[in-house]
C-alpha cells in the first residue's frame, strides 16, 4: 500500500511515519518544509506542499491508498484556530478531488467527551491550547463528521499523550475506544507517541472505524 502523510515533520507525524516504514508500507510523506525529515528509506518519498495549496496537493495525493492527516500549524501559531479550519478543510476537499476515499485525521483529545460534553470545552482545560483544541473539535462535528464521500476516520489521542517524552520505548500495546477516554487502573489516560503509531497504523489494517471517532491508551 502506498499512504499519502501530511504533516510528516510534527510530533505525531513522525511517529507515524516511523511506523508506516517500519511496516514496510510505501510512504509519500507531505510537509511544508521537506527538509525536516532526516529519515532515508527506498520506500519514502517526500514531497513539499503546502496543504493551502488544494490543487497541488490534490495532485500529489492521487493514486495513494489512502491519506493519513497529522495536519498542525503549531500549538505555538497565534493563528492557529483559523488556519487548522483552514487546513484541514484543504486537506478533506484535496482527498476528495483526489479520488482518494481512506482519509484518517488526527485530531485532539478535548474531541473526546466526559458525561456527554466535549473535554475542550471543560472548566479544567488549559486555556493556551484552547484555540486550537476547539478548531480541531469544531471541524470535526461541522465539517468531517458529515462527510458522506469520505471513508473518513477522527483518531483522538489520549489525554495524556504530549506528557510522554518522544523518546519512550514502543510497546505496542494498547486499548481502545470510541468517543470517550480509555483509563487505566489509576484513572489515567495516557499513551506515548510511537504507540499511538502503532495504534493508526493497526487501524489503517484492521478497518473497524469507518465514519467514526476513535481513541487508544494503556
Amino acid at each position: 500500500m502506498k499512504i499519502a502523510l501530511i504533516g510528516a515533520t510534527g510530533f505525531v507525524g513522525k511517529a507515524i511515519l516511523n511506523e508506516l516504514l517500519e511496516r514496510n508500507y510505501e510512504v509519500n510523506a507531505i510537509a511544508r518544509d521537506t527538509s525536516k525529515i532526516s529519515t532515508e528509506n527506498g520506500k519514502l518519498q517526500k514531497t513539499q506542499v503546502d496543504v493551502f495549496d488544494e490543487g497541488k496537493l490534490s495532485e500529489t495525493i492521487k493514486g495513494s491508498d489512502a491519506i493519513i492527516s497529522a495536519y498542525n500549524p503549531g500549538w505555538s501559531n497565534p493563528d492557529i484556530h483559523e488556519e487548522y479550519l483552514k487546513g484541514a478543510l484543504a486537506i478533506e476537499k484535496a482527498a476528495e478531488e483526489s479520488g482518494v476515499k481512506k482519509l484518517i485525521v488526527i485530531g485532539g483529545a478535548g474531541t473526546l467527551k466526559l458525561d456527554g460534553n466535549y473535554i475542550v470545552d471543560g472548566p479544567d482545560f488549559p486555556k493556551e491550547i484552547y484555540p486550537g483544541a476547539s478548531a480541531v473539535r469544531n471541524y470535526f462535528v461541522e465539517n468531517l463528521s458529515k462527510n458522506e464521500t469520505l471513508n473518513w476516520e477522527f483518531f483522538s489521542p489520549a489525554l495524556e499523550m504530549n506528557m510522554y517524552s518522544s523518546d519512550k520505548e514502543k510497546t505496542g500495546k494498547y486499548r481502545l475506544g470510541t468517543e470517550s477516554p480509555v483509563f487505566d487502573s489509576e484513572g489515567r489516560s495516557r499513551h506515548s507517541v510511537q504507540d499511538l503509531a502503532v495504534a493508526v497504523v493497526d487501524e489503517l489494517e484492521n478497518k473497524k472505524f469507518n465514519r467514526q471517532i476513535f481513541t487508544a491508551a494503556y
